[in-house]
């Protein structure tokens, strides 16, 4: 009985000290590293002493995206591949510029929650709830406007205007990742069967084999 006692308080004591972990950063800083051979969850810390204050800074997010391209958007991120100082700190942003009836296609931030500021022009927005409602919350947002899409799901942005639009949205990662979901299905290398998407999306292989053509 006695070592039962001690097992579960072992147990107890173990599973409070996972609840309470800290996982905020545990110094001032930990600019990234990229040049360290160290494999961590994210990128070793530079040296301290070495820091200096461009490891900090960014500067390009008042340069206009080129939108001359298919989709008539263009994405500038400032995440730690960018920024190195924001490695441990879970944020990141981006710049979005849109073309006239240009779009930020469909797509996910598999590590976080974006939040969208419109700067100029009108955007129609929206996101995908997850199986089996699969519901569209969707809204036209204008300057100044600010719209949230949750951490995972699909959502996309699109210029409603006969002009410009710009926007600027922050990540709750410092390296949100991207998956735009038409590149991932259709343009993977190797190229998923088109048995398989055919069947997915409930056509024909020849309208697989002409989609991933065009990635």
């Amino acid at each position: 009985m006695a070592s039962n006692k001690i097992l579960l308080l072992g147990l107890l004591a173990f599973a409070c000290s996972l609840a309470m972990a800290d996982h905020s950063p545990l110094q001032d800083f930990c600019v990234a590293d990229p040049s360290n051979a160290v494999v961590v969850n994210g990128l070793a810390c530079k040296d301290p002493k070495q820091v200096q204050a461009s490891d900090f800074f960014f500067s390009g997010l008042h340069l206009t995206g080129d939108t001359s391209n298919p989709v008539g958007s263009k994405v500038t991120p400032v995440t730690v591949a960018q920024l190195p100082g924001l490695n441990t700190l879970g944020i990141s942003m981006a710049r979005i510029d849109f073309a006239p009836w240009g779009i930020n296609p469909p797509h996910t931030h598999p590590r976080a929650t974006e939040i969208l500021t419109v700067l100029e022009g009108s955007l129609e927005v929206g996101f995908v709830t997850s199986n089996p409602e699969n519901r569209l919350i969707t809204k036209v947002v204008n300057k100044g406007d600010v719209f949230v899409f949750p951490v995972g799901l699909i959502h996309f942005q699109r210029n409603v205007g006969y002009g410009k639009a710009v926007a600027i949205a922050g990540l709750s990662s410092q390296n949100p990742g991207v998956i735009t979901i038409a590149n991932a299905v259709f343009g993977s290398k190797p190229d998923i069967s088109g048995d398989i998407l055919a069947k997915a999306f409930q056509v024909d292989n020849n309208v697989i084999s002409q989609i991933q053509a065009k990635f």
